[in-house]
């Protein structure tokens, strides 16, 4: 199916001043060639510049009317098939480009003349022509892109001339070719051929066949076998793949009226050896030891009927526009940049040619299959394949495909595709039309960098017929004659240069255009962000990519797609909603900006779709560096309750929750078990209650299982445990708690681990390690809670600040000796405040310590009084932490609730603590009676309780 959208892959457009009408043409580096009709006999040269613009380089004539021509970029020369006196020729025009300069001298010698040194100086100034001479006709030719070498194809046999550089003196390099091999195939009238790094493509009128030659790796005892050639795989026995039809020797038609149409076929890989198409290979260059000996192997034969259309049985119904199209494995390579064209190493390599009203385009490379089949509105002329673009053009239009070879091709580079890492639209994703451009009457196209060349020639006979609403489906083909003839008639022709637009501004709007189908079509959206995905990645792939000047625009803009597309697998519900996690990890996001894009503020009836889910999922549960602000933390809390509540104790273990608030992650587990209760969510609340300081808490889910039963819970979820940073394995908070509290539970939880695969024994071995050294201890609940609180500007050194923190968390410290270092960090934001609250600790000054977190933190004073507040130091509960409460909050009255709750919370602790005639006492004389009265009445019931 083509999908077809109106965009603008065409841009500006100029006329090629030619001086006689064009034959033929072709593009080869920076230059168009334009051989003229039978009339001049010459070949224009014109240099293309930006924008199209086209300069006149010069001109030189040819040995007759030019019938095939073709440029190589490699070596840099122009070869073509020219006729003289019913005679083919074959000739390759070397260092035309000194013609440029004005020089006029031609020297014209047969391939394989041996240069002398005396014509050096003659030879840099002059252009060169060598002339090939075949025992048989050229039908046609093709230049190897890779190194140069060509291909000719003659009746029964196509012959191979290998490029050679032949050093005449330090000053001097000059171009030859040598006849190295000739490929012998019986009943083959060849009418295109293709030639690309040893792959050979070649049509007839309705079939194709594409072969590989193979080096062969000799003994002594094969190298007389190998020199006299390799013969044609051995016929099919009975019972093989084969065509069913009559063989042409023992068909015998006595009526000449009736026409066969052989079976159509299509054998790929190793099957297409049962082709029953005899190639006999002759090596025809010298044999030395360096000699290259190269067997046939069968890729693709496919034949064809005659179409046989809606429209009427078509006899013109013939193969066009054979090509082979290679992706080089430079473009994202640490040193594309220092490779040359003739160093480039083959990535990928396609193969396209076309019906009237079809195209088809196969990868040839580690696996040979069809990866597009195009249907053409109208009869097509003729098409020229891109690495971005398929270009079609019919008998009143230029159409503009798209293609699926940077899809193929980056899977052939990156094992990593098509995993959990990375993603890449499929190959076989729907290819799509991007613009039907109306020419009149074009015949001939051909395309280089972001330029099209199009002929085209009107024909008044073509227009006045199109005009009359007359049917011609039966008188179809005089009606072809009929133009044909006319139109040699009429000089109404142009050579137009057309440019492509650029890759970036065809990708903006391809993306602008997939926002009108944003809210109605799911799958046209992702299609098109997919179809502009792979025209950015088309471009970064190409050999010239690092020396773009689009290099960091297109990276960009690659990045910036994944993005859109991971958008589009999270908010669609759509069956491969798991290609959101690898794209978004493709473009650089973090999952703090992911979460932005995708969460709306304040909306608590959002919905979030699969691929949304399974994004955070595998964030969550992989070991990241990134940590969420609390708000970020609280809001996955609230998705993954609305979503996928069974994945809340995971997620809560993950490292990037560390700063999510831990009563808000208790509420939420606590929801949760009521529906599902299990190991994991209560050892996850245990772990949760260590981190509030609530050792009540603690001890109650503890003591909700057996220590056998939560050992085998830790196996459900090892990070409750030990997390890895860095690669290396670090015991947790609970671990430690573990260690001091409950030696055996986690031994026999680190072995549960170990049996179950989820701790290698050496692993186990430095977590206990680490977790024995006395040095450091566990992170107090209120550091954690001041930390949570604001934004650090340290966030980059958050490994340092947790190792100091756990060193002065831990009894070993000597704090005296310490504060001449620490000094330095006691102007700092939060992480000064937990550095100086520390150290006032453990000098004893805890009013001290009070005071500044009344001041800089009022959130954190309850968790520091409940976990420092103890023994000799309660009193300071109510002759400290009360009367300072009561003071900040009466300035203050109802604009800090901060202040309000941490009241109310002391009041509950003192009330427990105090008689009734105590507590009483504490009160202020101008409080509020209904806001302490609660207080009173819970001590005095705990009283007669008593």
């Amino acid at each position: 199916m083509v999908q077809l959208y109106n965009l603008h892959p065409f841009g500006s457009q100029r006329v090629v001043p030619c001086k006689q009408e064009p034959a033929h043409f072709c593009c080869g580096q920076d230059v168009l060639f334009v051989a003229s009709t039978a009339a001049s006999c010459r070949v224009e040269v014109f240099a293309v510049r930006e924008q199209g613009r086209c300069e006149a380089l010069g001109s030189f004539a040819t040995l007759g009317p030019v019938l095939r021509m073709a440029h190589s970029s490699a070596g840099d020369y122009l070869v073509t098939i020219e006729e003289k006196s019913k005679a083919t020729f074959l000739r390759a025009y070397m260092n035309w480009r000194c013609m440029s300069s004005g020089s006029a001298r031609v020297c014209v010698r047969m391939v394989g003349h041996k240069m002398e040194e005396s014509y050096s100086e003659t030879l840099k100034e002059q252009m060169s022509v060598v002339e090939m001479p075949l025992s048989d006709p050229p039908l046609c030719i093709s230049c190897c892109p890779v190194n140069g070498d060509l291909l000719v194809g003659c009746k029964n046999k196509l012959v191979m001339f290998c490029l050679k550089y032949l050093v005449i003196n330090q000053n001097l390099t000059v171009l030859d070719f040598e006849r190295s091999l000739i490929l012998h195939i019986d009943n083959l009238i060849p009418a295109e051929v293709a030639f690309c790094a040893r792959h050979i493509a070649v049509t007839t009128e309705l079939d194709v066949l594409i072969l590989k030659l193979e080096l062969v790796q000799q003994s002594a005892d094969r190298t007389k076998q190998c020199a006299q050639g390799v013969s044609a795989p051995e016929k099919a026995e009975d019972g093989g793949v084969r065509d069913e039809s009559p063989s042409t020797h023992t068909l015998q038609l006595e009526l000449d009226e009736f026409i066969v149409c052989q079976k159509p076929v299509e054998l790929l890989g190793e099957e297409s050896k049962l082709c029953e198409i005899p190639i006999t290979l002759e090596s025809t260059e010298l044999p030395t030891e360096d000699t290259k000996r190269f067997q046939v192997q069968y890729l693709l034969f496919r034949r064809f009927a005659p179409d046989q259309s809606p429209f009427g049985f078509c006899e013109e119904t013939k193969l066009h526009s054979l090509q082979l199209l290679p992706v080089y494995q430079t473009g994202s390579s640490a040193t594309a940049c220092e490779e040359t064209e003739n160093e480039r190493k083959l990535l990928s390599l396609f193969c396209f040619f076309s019906l009237p009203h079809v195209g088809y385009l196969y990868s040839i490379g580690k696996l040979v299959e069809l990866i597009s089949t195009y249907q053409y509105s109208e009869k097509s002329e003729q098409a020229v394949l891109t690495p971005q673009f398929l270009h079609v053009i019919t008998s009143q239009s230029l159409q503009c495909f798209t293609v699926r070879c940077s899809a193929a091709a980056a899977r052939d580079e990156d094992p990593y595709i098509d995993t959990t890492v990375k993603a890449c639209p499929p190959v076989t994703l729907d290819v799509c039309t991007l613009r039907m451009q109306l020419f009149i009457g074009p015949r001939a196209i051909c395309h280089f960098k972001n330029h099209i060349i199009l002929l085209t020639k009107a024909d008044t006979e073509d227009i006045t017929e199109r005009r009359k609403p007359t049917r011609r489906m039966l008188s179809r083909k005089a009606d072809s004659i009929k133009s044909r003839t006319n139109s040699e008639s009429e000089p109404g022709w142009n050579l137009y240069i057309i440019n492509t637009v650029s890759t970036i501004q065809l990708y903006r709007e391809m993306v602008d255009y997939s926002r009108t189908y944003e809210n109605v079509k799911t799958e046209s959206c992702i299609h098109l962000l997919s179809e502009a995905h792979l025209l950015v990645r088309a471009a970064i792939m190409d050999p010239h990519f690092l020396k773009s000047d689009e290099k960091d625009d297109l990276l960009r803009a690659f990045r910036e797609s994944c993005a859109f597309l991971g958008d589009c697998y999270s908010r669609f519900d759509t069956k491969n909603y798991h290609l959101a996690l690898p794209y978004y990890r493709m473009s650089g996001l973090s999952m703090t900006e992911v979460l932005k894009r995708l969460v709306s503020e304040g909306d608590e009836m959002q919905t979030y779709e699969r691929g949304f889910i399974f994004y955070l999922t595998h964030s969550l549960n992989e070991d990241s560096n990134e940590e969420l602000s609390k708000e970020s933390g609280n809001k996955v809390l609230q998705i993954f309750y609305l979503a996928d509540p069974v994945q809340l104790p995971h997620i809560l273990c993950s490292p990037c929750m560390r700063n999510v608030c831990p009563l808000t992650a208790v509420k939420y587990l606590q929801k949760v078990e009521k529906m599902m209760p299990s190991v994991v969510l209560t050892l996850t609340k245990a772990f949760l209650a260590l981190k509030m300081g609530d050792l009540t808490m603690y001890e109650h889910e503890m003591d909700s299982y057996k220590e056998t039963t939560l050992a085998c819970g830790f196996i459900g979820q090892p990070r409750l445990l030990q997390q890895r940073k860095e690669g290396i394995v670090m015991p947790t908070e609970f671990a430690v708690h573990l260690k001091e509290m409950q030696p055996g539970l986690l031994v026999a939880a680190t072995v549960a681990l170990h049996e179950n695969s989820k701790i290698e024994l050496e692993e186990a071995d430095t977590f206990f390690k680490i977790n024995s050294c006395s040095h450091f201890g566990l992170i107090f609940p209120w550091v954690t809670s001041i930390m949570s609180v604001g934004c650090s500007s340290d966030k980059d050194y958050h490994e340092d600040i947790s190792r100091l923190q756990s060193l002065l968390c831990s009894r070993s410290i000597n704090i005296a000796s310490a504060l001449p270092v620490l000094e330095p960090l006691t102007e700092a934001d939060n992480v000064g405040l937990t550095i100086r609250v520390l150290c006032n600790t453990h000098l004893g000054k805890y009013e001290e310590a009070i005071d500044q977190l009344l001041k800089r933190c009022p959130d954190a004073a309850v968790f520091y009084a409940q976990h420092e507040l103890k023994g000799d130091n309660q009193a300071l509960w109510w002759n400290k932490l009360l009367p300072e409460l009561c003071k900040r909050a009466r300035l203050t009255g109802n604009d800090c609730p901060v202040l309000i709750s941490s009241l109310k919370e002391t009041l509950s602790i003192v009330a427990m603590e105090l008689e009734l005639r105590d507590f009483l006492s504490l009160l202020p004389d101008d409080g509020t009676a209904a806001f302490f009265l609660p207080h009173l009445l819970h001590c005095s019931q705990r009283k007669l309780l008593t």
